[in-house]
């Protein structure tokens, strides 16, 4: 796993997208051939890929599963997947390890990158947060919601409050740029989809951060509650309501007081004051589609029509759309406000 011989590294030279890594005899040979395959956005050729195959190591081996991966050659992701769990057998360094796993995942192996992963157990410190974060990067590929479960908590240790300002990369878009997500929202989706719903609840009732946030997060425990504790439900719907209107996120209030009236009417009741105070808020916020949707039977349109319906009426992103009034974050001094309360 040392340095390439000179044929392989050549070959890898000409692999499309490493141009910012080849050697510079090659760089500066001037020969066309090997500038047009840098410009080219076809796979590595065979003999490059059989030559990593059987002399290259798991940097190498990474860099042909990116390749396969980006160009869809799953026969090549499966030879490459058996060469990675035997080119580094236990017992291996830490680092070995890590990178192993990662190559691993770069070629949709996960479930393979857990079993790399179980052949170090790092103590406290440093490389156990590493490991325990590429072990939730390998159960997310995985869609494994246990594992999940399991590496967030035990990256929290005992403390579910410090995932609330831990931010998990969860995609890359095509400019390039991460689109991020708390590790406790992670954690209690999760749980949730794992069917361990009250301990979704605690890791939500456990974050810090107010506002829209917390807004969301107690909604959502509320909805959770709703079978098991239905009055705690209730109270927790209106915290939430209380941090939605701190900040003005009149589209989560709104949100808040449509679940509200659901649960209600789903428990039987009449739903006659959160009916209210959602046309109230709609009624201050111009949110005439909501409006409509009180005052009228709306069920027989079809989703075309009620979609069409809401662009009519209620076109939350023009300028002043009320999806814009959600993101006020102070209420101005001496403003209208809006009552939530009944």
């Amino acid at each position: 796993m040392g340095l390439l011989p000179l044929p392989l590294s050549l070959l890898l030279a000409v692999v499309p997208g490493t141009a910012t890594t080849l050697p510079a005899p090659i760089e500066s040979s001037g020969r066309p051939e090997l500038q047009d395959s840098l410009a080219s956005p076809a796979p590595m050729t065979q003999e490059a890929f059989d030559a990593v195959l059987l002399e290259g190591g798991i940097p190498e081996l990474k860099l042909a599963c990116d390749d396969s991966a980006r160009f869809g050659v799953d026969e090549r992701l499966q030879l490459l997947r058996d060469r990675l769990m035997a080119v580094a057998p236990s017992p291996q360094t830490f680092d070995v390890v890590m990178a192993n796993a990662r190559a691993l995942i770069s070629c949709k192996a996960p479930d393979s990158a857990q079993v790399v992963l179980g052949r170090y157990g790092p103590g406290p410190g440093p490389r156990r947060r590493e490991w325990l974060l590429l072990s939730w990067q390998a159960a997310s590929a995985a869609l494994d919601q246990e594992r999940i479960v399991l590496a967030l908590m035990r990256l929290a240790d005992g403390d579910l409050a410090r995932l609330d300002s831990e931010q998990l990369i969860v995609g890359i878009d095509d400019q390039g740029i991460a689109s991020t997500r708390s590790a406790l929202d992670l954690l209690a989706a999760a749980q949730i989809a794992s069917g361990q719903s009250e301990q979704a609840v605690i890791s939500l009732l456990a974050g810090r951060t107010p506002g829209a946030v917390a807004a969301r997060r107690l909604g959502l425990a509320a909805e959770l509650l709703d079978a098991i504790e239905p009055e705690r439900g209730a109270s927790l719907i209106e915290a939430a309501l209380d941090q939605a209107a701190a900040v003005q996120a009149w589209n989560h209030a709104e949100d808040l007081l449509r679940l509200q009236l659901r649960l209600e009417l789903a428990s039987g009741g009449s739903g006659e004051r959160p009916r209210e105070r959602l046309k109230r808020l709609a009624t201050r916020v111009d949110d005439r589609f909501t409006l409509m949707e009180l005052e009228q039977d709306l069920q027989g349109m079809s989703v075309e029509q009620q979609q069409l319906l809401e662009q009519e009426l209620r076109s939350p992103r023009d300028p002043g759309g009320h999806a814009a009034l959600g993101e006020s974050p102070v209420p101005e001094a001496g403003g209208p406000g809006i009552d939530v309360q009944p």
